[in-house]
């Protein structure tokens, strides 16, 4: 087999013509086959075979620098970059990333998880080569659906005047993960539409580089040229605005034919000027099922498709995901009230819009990748009489921080967000992680956070959110809860804490989807004791701004201990909120918070992160038998083992 020669792209280099396109079917069956048990973005990598070989055989990796976009697509890069024997352990815990990172590689220059920054780093790169004099080439690479995000156009107008050399990929397959949406999206199919102008366009340049001319006439020819693209075009839409934010645009070419796209880099490299080639391509290139339905393969989970066939596995009856739960919520609350709208950032389906979406086409928006709009849209809808739900993951809200506080904290608007992937998300990994937004929003003046602890909760949640003047956060996990502590919740009561079961000494408070593991342990450890009574308390937190102060006071007179539990970093956190309340009333009662060390959680399943922070019902049980029989600090040795639940516990007390 031809991948059996790759370990670097010097061995794509030296291969024949007919040995590339071998290469790209193997490349492919290998994507299919890992995807299939691994899980991951099938769809993105499957399309960018070709690009993806025309690049290594052109650049002088890693020399040359190959900056791509999001990096969701980095697959067959990471084939030919020497990590093809590593392939199979993509995404797992210990293995590969799912995206470019720079500690795992140095064919990675710049590490990703988020859309349209590949030209703003590319661009930082080799304005950093033009300083020390150096001359290595700098690639940037990027899709379509990043062009609906604004950072992408701030680094191409910033490009444009600063005239660096560097190249800008637009790799175009009309889609980002749903189809793309606004005028760009249109702009870029008037571009796929004109092959003549960029035949003239070719044929023109030709001609001229056989003529001797000085730099004024080559100017005013450009222009010329420019003029003729609109005088061509049967509309006013043409590649005029890549050329006038200052680049060379070059294309559309077919990003499947290998040649061509050779061709267009080889000659795009040396343009001493930004240049922007414009490549098409098939999301899910090579495999039926994908073509087919790219929507379902942009990014699929493990074991559930054959990968023969493309066809979906059984399911084993898993519960309803929160995504779910939050769009017929969504529904249920729009038939009620006709001031509710829905808004999301490129995630129809990953957020459960895409159902409101169907239900009430004319109250949802899909704004493209571009959070920081989404939410100053949302605001100027919410001046106007409407109460907007944004629905963004908490990873993605992070994006748009300042909109949050200068247009909707600021003017006390009542927004709602509704951050999906709040805590672990496994796979994706650190760039992915919604282990902030508590920290973030808390702080916040005038904000109400929430997190239900069940999907039954989240209904309850939403309709006080809608009966608030301000803005609030809800925040929920990837997936579903287990189920075991299914119940009818409880009215949802404003700062106000349900307390499950009463006891004395210890009492959990748990924030969200935590309540699991602390009815899980309440279980293990009733079931130890003679009197019932004598058990420890549980609370559902509800609430993290704000905190239910009279129940603290309550708790603390009556338990030596209180351990909060979050799916949450420590900084900042639920936990953190908690212990300045007992700080802050100086009450007499030991917090040990239990969540997410100062460390970046890497990619694994969401069980193995949970395990490795100590937020397993085993952990909380042992803690809670140790406290109860007089042991206030854990066990000797156990603070400063890598991984130890020990090294996410911190105490306040005071008294």
């Amino acid at each position: 087999m031809v991948i059996e020669r790759i370990d670097s792209p010097a061995d794509v280099k030296r291969l024949r013509r007919d040995e590339i396109d071998v290469l790209a079917s193997e490349i492919r069956e290998l994507l299919v086959r890992t995807c299939a048990a691994n899980g991951g973005h099938l769809a993105p990598n499957l399309g960018v075979v070709e690009l993806t070989l025309a690049l290594h055989r052109v650049l002088d990796l890693p020399t040359d620098k190959l900056v791509w976009d999001v990096s969701h697509q980095t697959y067959v890069h990471k084939i030919l970059t020497g990590r093809r024997d590593r392939f199979s352990t993509l995404r797992k815990g210990g293995g590969i990333s799912g995206f470019a990172m720079r500690s795992e590689s140095p064919y990675d220059p710049f590490g990703a998880g988020h859309a349209s920054t590949a030209v703003a780093a590319a661009l930082g790169m080799a304005t950093a080569r033009d300083l020390v004099g150096g001359k290595e080439h700098v690639v940037a690479v990027l899709g379509d659906g990043a062009l609906t995000g604004g950072l992408a156009y701030e680094a191409l107008n910033n490009a444009g005047n600063r005239r660096s050399q560097f190249m800008v990929i637009l790799n175009d397959n009309e889609m980002s993960i749903a189809p793309n949406v606004g005028s760009i999206a249109s702009y870029l199919s008037v571009l796929r539409s004109k092959p003549f102008a960029n035949f003239v366009r070719r044929t023109g340049k030709k001609v001229l580089k056989r003529i001797p001319l000085g730099g004024a006439a080559k100017k005013a020819i450009e222009g010329a040229e420019i003029g003729a693209m609109h005088f061509i075009g049967p509309s006013e839409k043409t590649a005029v605005i890549f050329e006038e934010l200052g680049f060379r645009y070059i294309g559309p070419i077919d990003g499947h034919n290998y040649d061509a796209v050779l061709d267009a880099v080889e000659t795009a490299i040396d343009i001493d000027r930004p240049v922007l080639l414009h490549v098409r391509t098939v999301k899910g290139k090579g495999y039926e099922p994908a073509e087919h339905d790219s929507r379902t393969f942009h990014g699929i989970g493990a074991n559930v498709f054959e990968p023969n066939n493309g066809a979906k596995k059984p399911s084993s009856g898993a519960r309803p995901k929160f995504q779910d739960v939050f769009g017929d919520a969504m529904i249920a609350l729009a038939e009620k009230d006709p001031r509710v709208v829905g808004i999301t950032a490129a995630m129809p389906d990953g957020t459960g819009l895409a159902k409101f979406g169907k239900r009430f086409p004319d109250r949802y928006f899909d704004v493209g990748i571009a959070e920081a709009h989404a939410v100053c849209f949302a605001a100027g809808l919410a001046t106007s009489g409407f109460r907007p739900v944004c629905a963004i993951y908490s990873t993605f809200l992070q994006r748009a921080y300042d909109q949050v506080v200068h247009d909707v904290v600021v003017q006390e608007l009542p927004v709602i967000f509704c951050m999906d992937r709040a805590g672990f998300v496994g796979d994706d990994g650190p760039t992915h992680m919604g282990l902030y937004d508590i920290a973030y929003l808390r702080t916040l003046p005038n904000f109400t956070l929430m997190a239900p602890s069940t999907e039954a909760e989240l209904l309850p949640m939403l309709e006080h959110a809608l009966s608030r003047s301000g803005p609030v956060g809800i925040r929920y996990p990837r997936g579903s809860t287990t189920g075991r502590h299914e119940r009818v919740p409880a009215p949802v009561v404003h700062g106000k804490a349900e307390v499950l079961h009463r006891g004395r000494d210890v009492a959990i408070l748990a924030y969200g989807t935590t309540l699991d593991v602390a009815l899980d342990a309440f279980d293990r450890e009733t079931a130890n004791l003679a009197e019932a009574d004598a058990g420890i308390t549980v609370v559902n937190a509800r609430f993290a701004k704000p905190l239910d102060g009279a129940l603290l006071l309550e708790l603390a007179r009556d338990h030596s201990h209180l351990i909060t539990l979050e799916e949450h970093s420590l900084a900042g956190g639920f936990g953190s909120a908690v212990a300045e309340f007992v700080s802050d009333h100086e009450l007499n009662v030991q917090v040990e918070r239990l969540g997410v060390s100062n460390v970046l959680v890497q990619h694994d399943s969401q069980d193995k992160q949970r395990s490795l922070f100590g937020l397993t019902s085993d952990a909380l049980a042992a803690r809670i038998a140790q406290i109860r029989t007089g042991g206030l600090e854990p066990p000797i040795g156990t603070a400063d083992r890598p991984g130890s639940p020990w090294l996410t516990r911190a105490t306040a007390r005071r008294g």
